[in-house]
């Protein structure tokens, strides 16, 4: 099975960091981003053939990782001059690809057993399988519920706003997915999902146990990168 990593965004959340460096090549303890996920789709899911996807400074992800061969795995690129949004993004692979694949964002670190999404996937036969993993926000603050008449009836002290399942940005997909997806410009795949489910495709959901980490902002990036960087202990 081959997959393809999203490498393409802007990563404006995280300026001035992003200004010479694309997002997926900054540092999570002592190495980038994108080679924890090529080592993760190698070990966990068995994947050799990876397609990554680039635009916004390419040149620094192709000069590293070049054809995948020092990573033990073989690596290409599907170009685009500009960003053009998650689905979009995958669009550009799309003459890569004529099985089922494997999806990851560029921008996030996944711990789970991927061969088991992978099996998965394989027996229901989904267009496609994507990982959710539970999530709950607390609130800091006690809610107070009130009747009609302004009498307190509930008193919640720091309750969970909100606890459900929330989508990583791993996928295992069929090819045919990428029919969903416009030929050019930005295109988001919350609609190309939404699409799917409108056809009556079957679009499942996988829950996973193990962490994900996002770097999307600064203040996540750098809570990330000190929590790498102390698994290393003292360098």
């Amino acid at each position: 099975m081959k997959a393809v990593i999203l490498a393409g965004g802007l990563g404006t959340r995280l300026q001035p960091y992003t200004y010479f460096l694309p997002k997926p090549m900054l540092p999570l303890g002592n190495k980038p981003v994108l080679q924890h996920i090529v080592e993760w789709l190698r070990d966990s899911g068995n994947i050799k053939d990876i397609i990554i996807c680039v635009s916004y400074l390419r040149k620094t992800i192709e000069d590293y990782f070049g054809d995948g061969q020092e990573f033990g795995v073989k690596i290409q690129y599907a170009r685009s001059e500009t960003p053009l949004a998650t689905a979009g993004q995958l669009k550009t692979a799309e003459r890569f690809l004529d099985a089922p694949f494997v999806l990851a964002y560029g921008d996030s670190v996944y711990e789970f057993n991927l061969a088991d999404m992978i099996k998965e996937h394989e027996k229901c036969k989904s267009i496609v399988t994507m990982a959710l993993m539970p999530f709950s926000m607390k609130v800091p603050y006690g809610i107070i519920d009130l009747s009609e008449n302004g009498e307190i009836i509930a008193w919640r002290e720091k309750p969970d706003l909100y606890a459900g399942l929330i989508n990583i940005g791993c996928y295992v997909m069929q090819p045919d997915f990428l029919k969903l997806i416009p030929q050019a410009g930005s295109y988001g795949m919350d609609k190309a999902l939404m699409a799917a489910m409108e056809k009556k495709m079957l679009v499942r959901g996988f829950r996973v146990t193990g962490t994900f980490t996002d770097i999307g902002d600064k203040q996540s990036f750098e809570e990330a990168n000190k929590r790498f960087t102390d698994r290393l202990g003292k360098i």
